[in-house]
């Protein structure tokens, strides 16, 4: 694991409660309906750079098996652990940098919220990329959740990558074809608006 994005993150919930980061959100309604329309069943899914995201807990309530979630801080994932209690124990917990790990498990749905727009590098997105591949099973969904075009230029004082459907799918390039594209308001907790972009797509190879 890259130390430096590490620190960064476990700096961030060791300063802020989890229900006070920007991207905090009640329940996860979007990231479920998204999952259901995309995959009806009731299989695998790992969600990137879930930390303390609700989305774990709202999967296995739902039925989904396995359930993974990945982040670089082990203070988000042990936030999340917390609040499930038993239940945690029908989860995957994975502390590792999403660029630098492959998966021993084939999941049917690969779900990133706001982890791919913090890789700004052309040599990151394509390790992100050849991670999804190592992860998705044959005819899997990914669900990439990032800034718009026209959200914001930084987060948690780092900067960002703002996409639309085609620029993920340049990056991602082939054995993925494009199911579904969806805008989204978030609302922070302060109050504030951030426009997100979210793509589906369907693994074809």
């Amino acid at each position: 694991m890259s130390d430096e994005p590490s620190s960064h993150w476990e700096n961030v919930y060791a300063t802020k409660d989890a229900a006070q980061v920007s991207w905090f959100e009640e329940t996860p309604a979007l990231s479920l309906e998204l999952i259901s329309a995309a995959y009806p069943g009731h299989g695998g899914v790992i969600d990137i750079g879930g930390g303390a995201s609700r989305l774990a807990g709202a999967l296995v309530e739902a039925r989904y098996a396995p359930v993974a979630v990945l982040d670089l801080s082990a203070s988000a994932l042990a936030v999340a652990k917390a609040r499930l209690g038993a239940a945690s124990n029908s989860v995957e917990w994975i502390v590792a940098d999403v660029t630098q790990w492959r998966s021993t498990t084939r999941y049917d749905v690969w779900h990133d919220r706001a982890a791919f727009h913090f890789l700004t590098d052309p040599v990151q997105q394509q390790a992100y990329v050849e991670a999804m591949r190592s992860a998705l099973a044959s005819h899997g969904i990914a669900i990439i959740g990032t800034f718009a075009p026209d959200g914001p230029e930084r987060c948690s004082g780092l900067t960002v990558a703002r996409h639309d459907a085609a620029s993920i799918a340049a990056i991602i390039d082939q054995d993925f074809d494009l199911a579904n594209e969806e805008r989204h308001e978030h609302l922070t907790p302060g109050g504030s608006v951030q426009q997100f972009q979210f793509s589906t797509f369907r693994r074809v190879g």
